[in-house]
Formats: C-alpha cells, structure tokens, sequence
C-alpha cells in the first residue's frame, strides 16, 4: 500500500534525516600544522643562515624559535602553579630561558622544535583517537516525519518528538528515536550493536534510535522521546568523553612527583660542582619531558578510541587506566550474565487439554499488559504463527496476573489462588529445580496449563569469563537477588569463584564496597537499580545502551551493545593501552636520565643534547601510537 503524502515539502528521506554537521571542537588542521611549520621554518632558515657564514642572523633567527616557544609554555606553567600545580612542563620552561641565557639558541630551537613536534603527534593522535566518538555526533538526525491525525506526514525537529507519536522511516533514513516497528523493517543496526550484517525486525519489534533503515519505508510508533532514547545516551557519553581532561592526569603526575625533584636536583649539583651554568642547561634540555606529557596521553586516548570501536564507550581516559589495573569483578546476573528477556522454555496442559489453544488464549489475554512474562508469551505465540484475538474486561492486578474474556471463555493468567492440582505439582517441582518461572492459565474450570519460563545464560558468558581470566581478573563473583538454586546453576555455567544470592541493592553496594577495598573493583549491572552497587565500585560499567542506562550518572562505562564480550575486549585494551603508556614514560625518563648523567658531567653539550632528546621523544612518542592498533583480536 502506498505511503500517505506530506503537506510539507518533500525533501527527499536523506536529506531530511542529514546528519548534523561535525562541531569544529577545535582548530583546523592547519592551525594544529601551523606551530610546528613556523619554528621548523625559523630552525632551517638559522641552519642556512650558518651555512652561509651569517652567524648573527642564525643566532638572531634559533633565539626567535625559542621565544616563539617559551612564551606560551611559560603561561602554560604559571597558570599551573597558581592552581597550585608543580607539573613537568617547568623543566621545558627553564630549559628554553637556560638556552637564551648561556647564548645556546641552537639548542633552544631544537627543544622549542621538540616541543611542537610532540604537540602536533598529540593532536593527530587525539583528533583520530577520538574520531569514532565524534562521527557519532555527525550522524545524529535533526528531524524526522511524523504522521498527522488527517492521515499527512509533517517533518519536525527530533526534540519534538514524544512517546507515542507515529512515525514514517523512509529508506536511509536514520532512526530518530526509540520505538516499535509497525511493519516490517530490513535495519543496519551496526552503529548502536557493532554488528555488520542486516538485521530484518518483524512488527511488534523493537528498534533503538540511531540504526538505518537499510529497506522499504516502514512504520514506527515511539516509545520514548529522543532526549531519552538510545542514541541520545550514547551520543551524550561520547560528547562527555571528548570533553574532559586528557588522559592520564593521575600516572602523569605520578612521575612528575618524582622526576621534576630529581631533575632539578641534577642540574644544582651540575653547575655547583662545576662552576659552569652550562652544565645545568644541558641537564633540562635533555632532561625536557615530552614523553612524560604526550606519549602517555597518546596511549591512553587511543586506548578509549579502539573501546569505543568495541562496543563500550568510557567516560574519560582515567576510568580506562583503572580498568587496566581491575582484579576484580562483580556482575549482576539478570540481564547481564542472562539474556534478561525470559522465553518459553515449556508447555503444560491438565490432562486432555490442547498446548496450542492453552498459550493463544493466555497470549491473547496478555497482550495489553506490559510486564516482561506477558511480552514473552505474546512474543511466543507470534513465533508459532498463532492468530491472537482482541481480548475484552481486561483487568490486572499487580503481583498476582491478568484476567479477561477471550471468545467467550475467562482466562486468567499468573499465579494460582490455591494449591496446584495433582497434574501440577511436578511442573512446578522441577521449574523450581531448574530456576524457571511459571506462568499458570485458567479458565472458569480451574488451571488448564501452565507456560514455564527461562532466562537462559548468554551464549558468551562463560567464554568471556574465561578471557577476563586470562586478562588478569583474580576474582569474579556473581551478585544477584534472585533464589539461591538458579544463582548456583548459573554461576556453574559460567565459572565464577563465588555466588552472592538474595541480594538487595544495598546489601549489593556493601559487597561492592568491601571487594574494593581489597583490590581495585569493577561492577557490571544494568545500570538501574544497581545504581548504587555501580557507584561503589573503581569502575562501575552500565549494561546495554537504553537511553535511561546509557546517561546513568553513576557508570562510568556503557556497553553500548547488548553482548558481554565487548567488556573483555575492553579490559584487554585497557591493560595494553597503559602497558604501552607506562613502557613509554619508563623507557623515555629512563633514557633521559642518562643523558642527565653525561650532560651533569660535561660530556653532553646543550645542542648535542637537545638532538639527543629530540630523537628519545619521536621515537617514544611513536610506540605510544601502537596503542591505536594491534593487541588483543576478538576471538572469532
């Protein structure tokens, strides 16, 4: 059947969906080239200068470079230190003025020329590191169509957009807000679930906002508005990644503690047991820390890169650095470990009953409630190609079921009033063995079956237990609130160390607070009601990328797919990401130190070292860009 027409302008389904433009967030590139070009320019032209016999202009020229240098780092720092702040970037500072004082433009411009070389690897480190997050932004749709009451279709600003309203999806167009299908629909779904292939959703379906409409135009009625939806609450998290201070505030500071003391203590002891300011200068040229300052925020920001290309989207490069050094973690089991949606495991009909009639009239009756057990049912049914019917005197009652008349009969679905029947008492016997729920059906009679449920454990759990193993967790213990049977037949399946049943929230973020104090702490949960159990934890990680779990303020990582092995993938990269970061600050300071030595003893002159220094950073700072690629490979 065709579309109903418009009475606004057609612009054509991709152009009314277009992605809104990617916020500059910054300078454009030739402003980032623009430093590094300039001093290179002054560099060569006092090189050439010399070369041509020109002594003065090549001073006049290396001492320009430097200044060009030292009076932005020079406000860099005494910002810093009227915060309060002692950072790293005093040993460049003094190593700029040291170079003008003693005459050695040379071996300023060379550090000054350092100084932008690692600035502008940092921007292109951080500008593709990021780029993931940021394309995320570029394809958040403006407006969609909705469909008027007179049987139009109007084009309106997504913001508009409120549960309930009907929608019109045209091919290409993307998603605007979360919602069910009203026909069928062919989806690309790989930005929200990482998976490359189409998915086709049957009507009655769910779609998150943010996936493409790789077919026919279908109908859509929205269950949430697009501030509340799923790509709002990613788009959010990534707007906050991007926002934040870099990386790895902490393990940089660690060092600067260390390395500033201990550098500026060198470099007194040069010159006084000397005699020669010049001794002193050379130490803070070779001693200037750009690996310090850029190398290990490199690894870090791209480490966050290749997470959120996993599936999982972290707040800030310093939740990825506690991630990396997690022992152990605690995980919730509906929803998380399970797949959180129950299916019908089993049919049960009193003695001369029919199965199929049994879970149509209970389907039937269930479709206007909107509990989890009755989805499933209706779910089923539909699965079988089950004709349900309109049911009428619909009532339910909170905690006991749902009544109504499905032609002519009273069916009644949910818990018994009185004690089961002979032919019942096996089933609900072995569903509590095995941890299933039963749904009970009656009828004016009494029971006339039972529909027992399941909440089966993800395919991948127990292969991502073993690979959290392998990445350095210690300890995994499973929290839930559910019975201590299905507990301990869920945690057998998975392989986790110890069980924790019954649990009420607070009694979980007690849990959580007691293994924290232990060892450094990650809790997996659907981010709702394990909110507080979440922000107990070093790390607490939301599961699935609902609009509501998505923007949880106590998360401090969203698996922005409804799988559990994005959360290895993530803590593989984490721990690389600051192997690389750490191997790169030792490696760098280590050398320097070195160098410190020999320019302490005289051996190191300030131009000497300053080339010296120069080739430590490129070639550290360049290790810390494998953090871009390479590592870890999810298993096939």
């Amino acid at each position: 059947m065709a579309e109903p027409t418009s009475n606004a302008p057609d612009h054509g389904p991709r152009e009314c969906l277009a992605p809104r433009p990617v916020p500059s967030g910054g300078p454009r590139w030739w402003w980032l080239w623009a430093p590094l070009t300039a001093l290179t320019a002054l560099v060569l032209a006092g090189a050439a200068a010399r070369l041509a016999g020109r002594v003065g202009v090549a001073d006049a020229l290396w001492a320009a470079a430097t200044l060009v240098a030292l009076l932005p780092a020079a406000a860099s720092m005494l910002r810093e230190l009227w915060r309060r702040r002692f950072g790293v970037d005093v040993i460049a500072v003094l190593a700029l003025a040291g170079a003008l004082v003693v005459g050695e433009y040379l071996a300023g411009a060379v550090v000054a020329l350092m100084l932008a070389t690692g600035r502008t690897l940092e921007a292109y480190a951080h500008r593709r590191a990021t780029g993931d997050l940021r394309s995320l932004l570029a394809r958040a749709p403006r407006t969609a169509r909705r469909r008027t009451a007179d049987g139009g279709v109007e084009v309106v600003p997504v913001d508009r957009l409120a549960a309930g309203d009907r929608l019109l999806v045209g091919p290409g167009d993307v998603v605007a807000v979360d919602g069910v299908v009203e026909s069928a629909a062919t989806l690309d779904e790989s930005v929200v679930t990482g998976e490359s292939r189409l998915v086709e959703r049957a009507s009655g379906e769910r779609v998150a906002s943010g996936v493409v409409n790789a077919g026919a135009g279908f109908g859509l009625r929205a269950t949430e508005s697009a501030t509340r939806s799923t790509y709002a609450g990613i788009v959010r998290l990534a707007e906050e990644a991007t926002a934040r201070k870099a990386p790895t505030v902490r393990l940089a500071d660690r060092y600067a503690a260390a390395f500033v003391p201990f550098t500026l203590v060198v470099a007194g002891l040069g010159w006084l047991l000397s005699g020669e300011f010049l001794r002193a200068v050379a130490v803070l040229v070779v001693a200037t820390p750009c690996p310090l300052l850029l190398a290990t925020p490199i690894a870090i920001v791209s480490g966050l890169s290749r997470v959120a290309r996993r599936g999982m989207l972290v707040r800030d490069g310093g939740s990825l650095e506690v991630l990396g050094r997690a022992r152990t973690l605690l995980v919730d089991k509906t929803g998380t470990l399970t797949l959180g949606r129950p299916r019908v495991a089993d049919l049960v009909v009193a003695p001369g009953g029919d199965a199929d009639e049994m879970l149509r009239s209970a389907a039937s009756v269930e479709q206007l409630s909107p509990h989890v057990l009755a989805a499933a049912l209706v779910r089923d049914a539909r699965g079988r190609g089950m004709r349900l019917v309109a049911p009428t005197e619909v009532t339910e009652e909170a905690g006991r079921g749902v009544r109504g008349r499905v032609g002519g009969r009273r069916i009644r679905v949910g818990q018994l009033d009185a004690d089961p029947p002979p032919w019942a008492v096996p089933v609900r016997t072995r569903a509590e063995q095995a941890g299933h729920s039963v749904v009970w059906v009656s009828d004016e009679t009494g029971p006339v079956g039972a529909v027992v449920l399941e909440d089966p454990v993800r395919p991948d759990a127990r292969q991502v237990v073993d690979r959290l193993r392998k990445a350095g967790m210690t300890r995994i213990v499973m929290v839930t609130g559910d019975r201590p049977e299905t507990a301990r037949r869920v945690a057998r399946d998975v392989g986790v160390d110890d069980v924790l049943a019954r649990c009420t929230p607070p009694e979980k973020a007690a849990r959580v607070r007691a293994e924290a104090g232990r060892a450094v702490t990650v809790m997996v949960g659907d981010g709702v009601n394990d909110a507080p159990a979440l922000a107990e934890a070093h790390v607490g990680v939301a599961m699935g990328a609902t609009g509501a779990t998505a923007s949880a303020d106590v998360a401090d990582a969203v698996l922005s797919v409804d799988r559990l092995d994005p959360l290895a993938d993530a803590v593989e990269v984490a721990r690389r990401a600051r192997r690389i970061a750490v191997q790169s600050a030792t490696v760098g300071m280590g050398l320097a130190v070195v160098a410190m030595g020999f320019a302490a003893a005289g051996k190191l002159p300030p131009v000497a070292g300053a080339f010296l220094q120069e080739g430590i950073d490129v070639l550290v700072i360049l290790n810390a860009l494998r953090a871009l690629g390479g590592g870890p490979r999810r298993p096939a």
